[in-house]
């Protein structure tokens, strides 16, 4: 049986309406495909502690969880991830790449230009059809 693996990944926004992508480094799994950066939600943290705690380590910012915004199965060939993609705000911070190779900022009509990791379509589609 496949191991299930509960992920939260942030959708930032800036004033500019652009969503902050992530891109996976080579040594990541997944390597070169971008994602909603986050990770795992470890023993009985909420959505909020665990984004709020993975965006401060991943990139040295502080964010607010605002609001769930979609939740995905996705299985892949040795583990299935439940990701569930949460809006998040800025609150002190200019976002920074220590675990990823790159961070971009994209317009909604722009997202689907990039190789997205399988779990984060889901979001990523979802996104492209939302009015701002």
């Amino acid at each position: 049986m496949k191991k299930l693996i509960k992920v939260v990944g942030a959708i930032i926004e800036n004033e500019n309406n652009e969503i902050l992508c992530a891109l996976r480094s080579p040594i990541m799994s997944l390597p070169n495909m971008w994602e909603f950066a986050g990770g795992k939600i470890e023993g009985s943290e909420t959505l909020k502690e665990a984004i709020e705690r993975e965006i401060k380590e991943e990139l040295a910012c502080d964010v607010e969880f605002t609001d769930i915004f979609n939740d995905n199965t996705h299985e892949y060939d040795k583990f299935i991830v439940n990701l569930i993609t949460v809006k998040c705000r800025i609150t002190s911070g200019t976002p920074t790449a220590s675990e990823h190779s790159k961070l971009i900022w994209l317009l909604r009509e722009n997202l689907l230009s990039l190789n997205w990791a399988p779990a984060d379509i889901n979001a990523v589609n979802q996104l492209t059809l939302e009015k701002v």
